[in-house]
């Protein structure tokens, strides 16, 4: 598959699975802006891949647009958004404080609306071709009480990813979403979501039915297949790679 031609913006690029798909859009050709908030990591992984870094908090609406302007005046055009910026959290719905609910709902989904929104315009004006990746979460599609916040957060970032695909489909603006199982990152790891890590990824032999969890360069993979021409008939789709997890019986 290859993306020459392509010019992408992957928020949350600075590391995990962000840059693992800024990394894979580049050896397949594509034109690469990353964002994120920690400007210095940023610069870094920008220069160690050839992307372009734009620092800033997906929160911020003004940071989107900026994103997307410097991303068209660098390359002439927008073909690609990946939403990928995200956090994690845990907590029932009792645990959960409202400043914790609205931290875990600005960032996954009002992130995403503002990317989204920011970059439609110029999308539209690549023509065919162009689309939006989403990321999700297979906690978007199956409950789990102990991360609540966190669940509903992405299942509104599939329901927005269908509405989407809906809306742009006229204009062929495809937009499909990702949905991960358990993937080791350094977000992950510093969560806090798992208070014993090294047994919940023991655990994830159990959890997930093919017997092992995920790593960023799987969903890197499939980032790459949906945001290229050989995935021109899809559109309002919520891909699971997981491992099977959904599937399975096990918490």
């Amino acid at each position: 598959m290859q993306l020459e031609g392509k010019v992408a913006l992957v928020t949350g690029g600075s590391s995990g699975i962000g840059r693992e798909i800024a990394r894979a859009f580049l050896a397949a050709g594509a034109r690469v802006a990353i964002t994120g908030r920690r400007e210095g990591e940023l610069e870094g992984v920008a220069n160690e891949l050839g992307a372009l870094p734009i620092a800033g908090d997906v929160r911020d609406r003004g940071h989107a647009r900026r994103a997307v302007a410097l991303a068209v005046e660098q390359f002439g055009r927008l073909t690609t958004l990946v939403n990928n910026a995200g956090v994690i959290g845990s907590g029932s719905t009792t645990d959960t404080d409202p400043e914790e609910w609205a931290r875990l709902l600005d960032v996954n989904l009002m992130g995403t609306v503002h990317f989204a929104r920011a970059a439609i315009p110029a999308l539209r004006s690549a023509g065919e071709g162009a689309s939006i990746v989403n990321l999700s979460s297979v906690a978007g599609s199956r409950p789990y009480a102990a991360v609540t916040a966190y669940c509903v957060s992405k299942a509104a970032v599939e329901m927005f990813t269908r509405c989407l695909a809906l809306e742009l489909a006229p204009q062929r603006v495809r937009v499909n979403a990702i949905a991960p199982g358990v993937v080791v990152t350094n977000l992950h790891l510093a969560s806090n979501a798992v208070p014993d890590y090294p047994a919940f990824l023991e655990r994830g032999k159990e959890t997930h039915p093919l017997g092992f969890v995920g790593q960023p360069a799987d969903v890197a993979a499939l980032a790459l297949f949906l945001a290229s021409d050989e995935a021109r008939w899809i559109t309002g789709g919520v891909f699971p790679i997981d491992g099977g997890r959904a599937l399975s019986s096990s918490r």
